[in-house]
């Protein structure tokens, strides 16, 4: 990722290079292992510059979380044309996979298990992850449906399952990074295929 820099960019734009290299340090290391220091030495910036537009390390985090989870949301909104098919579930993995396809380590940034457990990052964190996981359940939901299954454990268990496969996904892709976004989304086609779940 280039440096953000500081001459001839204007402000919202300077903001935006600054938070997409947060982004990668943050998805990388964890809230807890990033310092302001290392954004700004990353990003070819000094540190009073990031302090007087985010304020403090947690004000830079917080507008990473809005970057991102504002860009999850929208794309996997986007991808409920076949909601109630297993087919809406490749869907959506390749909405998020086309989404972070510059930064894959976004996804990290909405589940960092080192987050202050409450305050204002915390809820902002939540709040996205909420609004993922209740487009999840309405598919899972659907899909259920779909069989005549009505049993609401089934569909709490299922929708479980989604939450925890996709993080998984998520966190494979981080390992492989040969595997670019195309690749990505037809092996899991493939798998959802031998899985037998893929029937649309």
């Amino acid at each position: 990722m280039g440096k953000a820099g500081t001459k001839g960019v204007s402000r919202a734009d300077r903001e935006r290079q600054i938070i997409d290299v947060a982004v990668e340090e943050f998805g990388r290391h964890g809230y807890a292992g990033v310092s302001v220091a290392a954004v700004a030495r990353r990003a070819g910036i000094s540190k009073p510059l990031i302090y007087s537009y985010f304020d403090s390390k947690d004000g830079l985090y917080l507008a990473c979380v809005h970057h991102v989870g504002a860009l999850l949301v929208n794309s996997v909104a986007a991808a409920r044309t076949r909601s109630g098919s297993a087919a809406h579930a490749v869907d959506t993995l390749t909405a998020i996979f086309t989404a972070v396809e510059d930064c894959r380590y976004a996804w990290s940034v909405l589940y960092d298990p080192a987050l202050p457990p409450a305050g204002e990052m915390r809820d902002a964190v939540n709040s996205y992850r909420e609004r993922l996981a209740a487009m999840g359940a309405a598919g899972a939901a659907q899909l259920l449906a779909g069989s005549g299954d009505g049993d609401p454990l089934d569909h709490d268990l299922l929708n479980h399952v989604w939450q925890y496969t996709v993080t998984a996904v998520m966190r494979w892709w981080f390992e492989h990074p040969d595997q670019n976004t195309s690749q990505m989304a037809a092996r899991c086609s493939r798998l959802l295929l031998a899985l037998g779940t893929d029937r649309a």
